[in-house]
């Protein structure tokens, strides 16, 4: 499966932007979607996953009631909806999907497809 992320920008703190990642090659009903993100000198750090049903969300607590994952099917893309966004957020983003994760693992970053990434800076 290919992956393509977009949506990225610069945006004042307390802010919002949607990030999208498509998918092509496969449905996303076959796959674990997750949020990462890895700001400059530090570890990608994992962001959000979305189950294969859409059933079951997971969150980094920095995130929690600020970011919202959802999917849409009809476009087989993952969106990662950001609100409230703090300088602290800034960091390239990249979308992963895996086929065989179980729940406990969705921050793991041993996904198996990756997308490219896109640039998200929040001005204080």
């Amino acid at each position: 499966v290919q992956l393509q992320a977009s949506g990225g920008g610069l945006v004042q703190a307390g802010g919002s932007l949607r990030l999208s990642c498509a998918a092509s090659g496969h449905t996303y009903n076959r796959y674990v979607v997750g949020w990462f993100r890895q700001a400059p000198g530090k570890e990608r750090e994992f962001v959000a996953a979305l189950s294969r049903n859409g059933g079951s969300l997971y969150y980094a607590d920095s995130v929690k009631g600020r970011f919202t994952i959802s999917r849409d099917n009809q476009k087989n893309t993952v969106y990662l909806q950001m609100n409230s966004l703090k300088p602290e957020d800034t960091a390239v983003y990249y979308c992963a999907a895996d086929s065989g994760k179980i729940y406990s693992d969705y921050p793991r970053a041993s996904y198996q497809y990756w997308g490219q990434g896109t640039q998200v800076t929040v001005s204080s």
